[in-house]
């Protein structure tokens, strides 16, 4: 391994791969793409011509396993439907390769575990591909309540939907319990709940949840709609939301000297926001970019993980029980996490 410089090998060559983590991965100061891994053969030439791969670096995902032999490859994205992260996780990791796997993690929490497993196991890094923890609209928020420059918040709404249903192709994989579990609480979801984290600075004691669905005919498979609401220790809740058939993309936390809020806030660009300070005056970036590059640099030994496996099964673990509390209509426990 390069001691200055990883080389990836990107595993789904879907749109997000093709659009963000390449790009993002080819730009980064500190890692290039070497190789590609794919079921789909028809890409493969787009991407070997871009990238300049070489026929001996394009795998598929039968044959992913040798990785191992390749002393080119020092890093796997994984850019594959959730429903297939543990395995090709654990895989790579076991050909001796570090991994950086897409959110959320995997499906539950046992799959979480087996990663981090594996990844103990291997000596190998293991990361998450959470990129809001590389954006300044997000990174002053953490900063702010964790250093309680504005006092106790009071209030806290947070929601990210989009209409799925209106944009899906045939055989989505998004549409998809096998590929994408319950749906946008998976999907999107998981922003919202890293928000209500950072947002609090600690873990919510409990969740109350319920799930509807306004389309029968579209969503067959899981719930159109998934509300939430924490409980935490300071006797306060928060509510939020995540669905495939709305538009909401905003956070608000309310504080004792006033609010904080973003808007397009779990977007790759476009974030507004205001603080008591005023406006936040932030330069939009490439989040991709830096998240890549703070994630090289953990690897490298340089810097400690933002986005360790542990919050990964964090979240994996919230985002579970609200899936058993809308299906219970009870409200859950949870457990505290420290990371």
């Amino acid at each position: 391994m390069n001691p200055n410089r990883l080389n990836f090998a990107v595993c789904g060559l879907g749109y997000y791969a093709e659009n963000w983590i390449a790009p993002a991965i080819a730009q980064s100061a500190y890692s290039s793409v070497k190789a590609i891994i794919t079921g789909s053969p028809a890409k493969v030439s787009k991407w070997q011509k871009q990238y300049n791969i070489k026929d001996s670096n394009v795998y598929s995902y039968e044959n992913l396993d040798a990785i191992a032999q390749n002393p080119e490859i020092d890093c796997v994205y994984i850019v594959t439907p959730t429903g297939l992260h543990c395995e090709q996780t654990i895989r790579c990791l076991a050909a001796g390769k570090h991994v950086i796997v897409e959110k959320p993690m995997a499906p539950n929490a046992s799959d979480c575990i087996r990663m981090i497993e594996a990844s103990v196991k291997a000596n190998k890094s293991l990361q998450i591909g959470y990129r809001l923890h590389w954006d300044p609209f997000h990174l002053s928020i953490m900063n702010a309540m964790r250093k309680r420059n504005y006092g106790d918040w009071s209030i806290m709404r947070s929601g990210f939907s989009y209409d799925q249903a209106s944009i899906a192709v045939d055989n989505d994989w998004r549409m998809s319990r096998a590929m994408n579990i319950e749906g946008a609480i998976y999907d999107i979801g998981v922003y919202v709940i890293q928000s209500a984290f950072y947002a609090a600075n600690e873990s919510p004691i409990s969740v109350q949840a319920k799930s509807h669905t306004s389309r029968k005919a579209l969503f067959k498979e899981f719930p159109e709609h998934w509300e939430w609401t924490f409980r935490w220790s300071n006797g306060q809740t928060s509510h939020h939301s995540s669905s495939y058939g709305l538009e909401e993309n905003t956070l608000t936390i309310e504080t004792e000297k006033g609010s904080l809020v973003i808007h397009s806030a779990f977007g790759y660009d476009g974030q507004k926001g205001f603080s008591p300070d005023g406006k936040m005056n932030y330069t939009h970036l490439f989040q991709q970019k830096h998240q890549l590059e703070g994630q090289c640099r953990a690897i490298l030994n340089l810097e400690k993980s933002r986005t360790p496996p542990e919050m990964g099964l964090r979240d994996i673990q919230v985002i579970n029980a609200i899936v058993d509390s809308a299906h219970s209509k009870k409200e859950l426990l949870l457990t505290e996490h420290k990371l």
